[in-house]
């Protein structure tokens, strides 16, 4: 029973040297966008050979025409469904970056599932590792406790473009730098203001269509819509789940599932006065606008899920992560990878059009929180590896 919860790469011409021979992108529109003198951005699809790895990317050339340079976060106090901590409304400014066009999905995640046994259980050794090396590689995803997820995730759908669920923050930070490794190009999750501007594709209504809860079936999987008349399918204790990616109309900018199927995780805390701390006198730029996580819980997730109402799935709307989702992990500690009641959860990747230096990319992959530091560098059943850089590999074409 359905029960209700509360709540291919033609880029720039600044291309130096060749893109690793293990990554291959392929150019999927012909339409090209000039950002500035001598650098244009195009969608892409990212594959990673030998894999199922394959992600569309769509540009979102910011200050360009069609696309604000600054965008309002948060909603006005009059909105439908508006909560505290969207507000005061803050004045962001973008800038141009690629979004994956879709949810990223089991059968790329569980590329990255398969390293670890790969593996064969042996990684880099914290106690012997210099920092640099011990900075450069990435930690891989312990096994899935399929006893308790199996049943769930037989109703759910894990193969043929489900989206990955029921990971951490860390699981999926730890994959976009997977990517990076594999790649030669920098991903990373997206900020909390990148994906609201995202969202709302240029638009300041509830939802990027209007304010108008009916349209939201149109392009979302959500509460109304997600429960499934075969009892067979779906999370057994709901009749209820997710729906393959990219099934239900994208937004204006191509981007499918912005709304519902499954929140989204971003790189932000969680705090309920962000805004307002931010203040309104201006806009103010993109990584000021970040709140940086110390602490594993709370972060936020975006865009509500196939378990949400309407109003939890506006572009405003805000979900704090909590240790609920993990409460039944009998661990000591708890998973750093995977929830026990996070089915809702995923993510979608991004890509800055302007890479930032090491310091930065370490900060988007990996957690400063000391509990889950611990763990990783204890050993045991968490392995930590380097990806070794495929033969002849250049500079990133941009």
């Amino acid at each position: 029973m359905h029960i209700r919860i509360p709540a291919t790469l033609a880029l720039t011409s600044l291309a130096i040297g060749a893109a690793p021979a293990q990554a291959v992108v392929t150019a999927t529109a012909s339409t090209t966008v000039r950002v500035a003198p001598g650098a244009e951005m195009s969608r892409y699809t990212l594959t990673v050979p030998g894999t199922a790895v394959e992600i569309a990317m769509v540009p979102l050339p910011a200050g360009t025409e069609g696309y604000p340079a600054t965008f309002r976060m948060g909603s006005p106090g009059g909105e439908a469904g508006r909560h505290d901590d969207e507000g005061p409304q803050v004045e962001v400014r973008v800038e141009p970056f690629w979004m994956a066009q879709l949810e990223v999905t089991w059968d790329a995640y569980d590329e990255f599932r398969r390293a670890y046994a790969a593996m064969g259980g042996k990684g880099i050794d914290a106690k012997t590792a210099t920092a640099a090396e011990w900075a450069d590689a990435v930690s891989l995803p312990t096994p899935l406790y399929e006893q308790d997820s199996a049943p769930i995730l037989n109703g759910m759908g894990t193969r043929g473009g489900y989206p990955v669920a029921n990971i951490t923050q860390f699981a999926a930070r730890q994959f976009t730098k997977w990517l990076t490794m594999r790649t030669g190009h920098f991903y990373r999750l997206p900020t909390e203001a990148e994906w609201e501007y995202a969202a709302r594709a240029g638009t300041t209504t509830a939802w990027f269509f209007g304010d108008d809860p009916a349209e939201l079936e149109r392009y979302a999987i959500y509460f109304d819509n997600s429960a499934y008349d075969d009892p067979t399918k779906g999370h057994p204790d709901f009749g209820a789940g997710y729906r393959k990616v990219g099934s239900l109309e994208p937004n204006p900018w191509g981007l499918h599932d912005m709304y519902g199927n499954v929140s989204e995780w971003v790189i932000d805390a969680y705090r309920p006065t962000q805004y307002a701390a931010l203040g309104t006198a201006g806009a103010i730029a993109w990584r000021d606008a970040i709140a940086w996580p110390t602490t594993v819980f709370p972060c936020v997730v975006r865009g509500g899920s196939w378990e949400s109402e309407p109003e939890q799935c506006r572009s405003a709307s805000r979900l704090a992560s909590t240790r609920d989702w993990q409460a039944r992990d009998p661990q000591i500690p708890k998973s750093v990878w995977w929830f026990t009641d996070g089915f809702h959860v995923g993510f979608r990747i991004v890509r800055p059009l302007a890479e930032p230096d090491d310091a930065e990319k370490q900060r988007f992959w990996e957690s400063p929180d000391e509990g889950l530091q611990d763990v990783i560098r204890a050993g045991g059943k968490e392995i930590r590896v380097k990806i070794a850089p495929a033969a002849g590999a250049g500079g990133a074409p941009r």
